[in-house]
């Protein structure tokens, strides 16, 4: 990859990765809060640089007028006046910026807290692992819970609340469009909660260091329509789809004869393991490895036969396979839709 490509391509995650970019109310508040500290900020900066610019002013042209040396300790009356004036009301405006951003904070705190999320917030469980996001969607009939990995989906203008939580080390939350960082503590919950209001995909990341794939433990928020959310939910509760070709069922076969079933689960089949990914419907995920790879034949290919040259140090080891078992193996995990 050359450099331009590189940089094309960070330029166009940054993009798609930016607090300065709402799409729901709890990002937009911390917006407002940005923007408000950012031009405050550039109202002080600009007021310093222009107090230095006044006073090297004035100190040259007093030179000019007095070249002689004044006495040690000699202080004009008027302005000795005018500094004292000049530093109570630097000090009175710097009191008054500072109490209205200690406001400002508080307030977008208090909105954007898990006490503020509406009452009908859609509930998921957010656990991180090194280095993937699971996702469940809680439901009173556990027989509808559904779990998946790396692609949270929701309905576009509804609160989703988020208990977040790790199984291993400390994790980070954040998904810049729609709120603020937060951590996932092993053997602590968190709450946190977002809400987009325009569909589309938005791109997260840990934001805590988290061992050697750190940068590589991304996840993506897709928001649809409610209809179209309800549509892929319902899908997802449904049980893998039989294999239809021989191809597929012989690779079904291989799936669970290898040790694919000692860390991943398949809904409908005697693969039940949590260890991994759930993989029931893994072939409608838009990403391999928490975002590492597009998801297609080929990566998916290179993804089981090696995934540690891909991921280094990730959890899930090689798997050895002949090319007519592999080909079988990726016929049925294409299948799983």
């Amino acid at each position: 990859m050359s450099a331009l490509t590189a940089l094309a391509l960070f330029i166009g995650r940054i993009g798609r990765h930016s607090a300065l970019q709402p799409a729901g109310p709890p990002a937009e508040r911390i917006n407002g809060l940005w923007w408000l500290m950012f031009w405050c900020l550039t109202g002080v900066f600009i007021l310093v640089l222009g107090a230095l610019a006044l006073a090297l002013v004035s100190s040259h042209r007093r030179r000019l007028r007095e070249p002689a040396t004044p006495p040690a300790g000699a202080t004009d009356p008027a302005t000795e006046r005018r500094m004292t004036r000049a530093v109570g009301g630097a000090i009175g405006l710097t009191v008054i910026l500072l109490f209205v951003l200690l406001v400002a904070s508080i307030a977008t705190g208090r909105s954007i807290s898990p006490l503020s999320a509406p009452k009908d917030a859609l509930e998921v469980e957010v656990v991180g692992h090194q280095w993937w996001w699971q996702f469940e969607y809680a439901d009173p009939d556990p027989s509808r819970i559904v779990s998946t990995a790396n692609e949270l989906h929701i309905p576009v203008g509804r609160a989703v609340k988020l208990r977040l939580t790790s199984r291993d080390v400390i994790h980070s939350f954040w998904v810049p469009n729609l709120n603020g960082k937060m951590d996932l503590i092993p053997g602590r919950n968190a709450d946190t909660w977002i809400q987009a209001d325009r569909p589309g995909v938005y791109r997260g990341q840990c934001a805590e260091f988290c061992g050697h794939q750190h940068a590589h433990m991304a996840l993506e928020v897709i928001a649809d329509p409610p209809e179209r959310f309800d549509a892929w939910l319902a899908a997802q509760r449904q049980a893998a789809p039989l294999p239809a070709s021989p191809l597929a069922q012989r690779g079904q076969q291989v799936f669970l004869s290898s040790s694919c079933p000692l860390c991943h689960a398949v809904q409908g089949t005697t693969a039940g393991s949590g260890v991994g990914p759930d993989l029931t419907h893994v072939a409608s995920r838009r990403t391999l490895a928490a975002g590492t790879l597009p998801n297609n034949r080929g990566n998916l290919a290179g993804w089981i036969l090696d995934p540690q040259s891909i991921k280094p140090g990730n959890r899930m080891p090689p798997t050895a396979l002949s090319p007519a078992d592999l080909e079988a193996l990726l016929a049925y995990l294409e299948s799983l839709r």
